[in-house]
């Protein structure tokens, strides 16, 4: 096994503990967690890329790590921060989806693998950023407001940039799980 999928593995690791702790209310231990797995992301990528060090393993273990890490945090969000349900479902419905097209085009031709495209990649990217912000934004009202309570400010104010980031979020896996299906058609209906 090669560095990166190394890194990939650390990064499923990584998520119970990332679970625990949200659901737990530490926050800002929750918050590292996830922005180390977030680099894991990048890293491994990076470092598959640039030494070539690509493997199917990769392309199917890397999209998979991603689509657990961030819908352990959505689901955990539904109860903690009170993000939509909804959203959450579309999100999750989409990964379903398209891990499924990868499995049936995989079935098909077992040499065929879909990697993530740069739709995917924006996706992932923007939503890994809006869980951070979203865990960032609690942990500083929570600070400020808590804490700190001779300050007022609404906190509709924050659930209205949490929701606003979830339905970009929303897009974002909708436009991506699109293109990605009607890019690799062919590959299913050969």
């Amino acid at each position: 096994m090669n560095l990166a999928n190394k890194l990939t593995f650390l990064r499923v690791l990584m998520i119970p503990l990332f679970v625990f702790f949200l659901l737990n209310n530490f926050y800002l231990i929750a918050l590292i967690l996830f922005i180390l797995a977030s680099i894991t992301d990048a890293l491994d990528g990076y470092i598959a890329r640039k030494h070539n060090m690509v493997t199917d393993l990769g392309k199917l273990l890397d999209p998979l790590a991603d689509k657990v890490l961030v819908i352990s945090a959505l689901v955990c969000f539904i109860d903690v921060f009170r993000i939509p349900a909804w959203a959450v479902v579309i999100i999750i419905a989409r990964e379903f989806v398209v891990t499924g097209f990868r499995l049936a085009v995989v079935q098909k031709d077992n040499k065929a693998v879909i990697a993530a495209d740069v739709w995917g990649k924006i996706k992932t990217a923007f939503t890994m950023g809006a869980i951070i912000a979203i865990m960032v934004f609690h942990i500083a009202w929570y600070f400020v407001f808590v804490v700190f309570s001779k300050l007022y400010v609404s906190s509709q104010i924050l659930y209205l940039i949490c929701n606003i980031l979830i339905y970009i979020c929303v897009a974002l896996t909708v436009i991506s799980g699109i293109t990605m299906i009607y890019k690799n058609r062919k590959l299913f209906t050969q």
